[in-house]
């Protein structure tokens, strides 16, 4: 097995993960039950590259791969063959232990994403970002809305450290604060 990518054209890598997420998440669908998965995929990579203004392409990469490990057939090993192991690892840290009990989970997930590369907590925050914007049309209602604004406020936490020495993050964060100021306008 590989270790490793070999040296690819410029975009190759994010195109490769592209094509890998649509297949590993074909057939599946966001809450609302009509939405295909892989819209949420793509939506979260669009917000780090062109909201965020990164475009590091193994950020690229993992954003459009944060979720087959958690959410597929997708292990660790078959990310770090076709991606390498700085992608897999993004991957890894934004994978949830669904073994433990949800209280747990989040508490070692959390202290996962504070020690983890910068990117992690890059993908992080347009997730999050992302899963706001998506909850203004999910007809369930202000309870889950409540639950994404936290979340959003959680990724923008453990972010902090890296916006002094990352004007990216310093960007996501400012960016993912106004859109909660936004949508608190809405909802007054």
């Amino acid at each position: 097995m590989k270790r490793g990518v070999p040296k690819r054209e410029a975009g190759e890598l994010w195109r490769n993960a592209a094509s890998f997420a649509a297949r590993k998440h074909a057939n599946q669908l966001r809450r609302d039950g009509r939405t295909p998965y892989f819209a949420h995929v793509v939506r979260v990579a669009m917000t780090v590259a062109e909201v965020f203004g990164c475009h590091d392409e193994e950020a690229l990469a993992a954003a459009l791969l944060h979720d087959v490990i958690e959410d597929t057939t997708t292990d660790y090993e078959d990310i770090l063959e076709r991606f390498g192991k700085k992608v897999a690892d993004i991957v890894a840290a934004l994978t949830k232990n669904m073994m433990l009990p949800e209280a747990a989970r989040e508490r070692e997930y959390d202290a996962r994403i504070a020690k983890a590369d910068w990117r992690v907590r890059l993908v992080k925050l347009a997730d999050t970002y992302d899963n706001l914007l998506d909850s203004v049309n999910d007809p369930r209602g202000d309870r889950d809305i409540s639950k994404r604004i936290d979340a959003c406020r959680r990724a923008i936490a453990l972010a902090q450290p890296d916006a002094k020495v990352r004007p990216i993050c310093r960007n996501a964060i400012a960016k993912t604060k106004e859109l909660l100021r936004s949508h608190s306008r809405r909802k007054k």
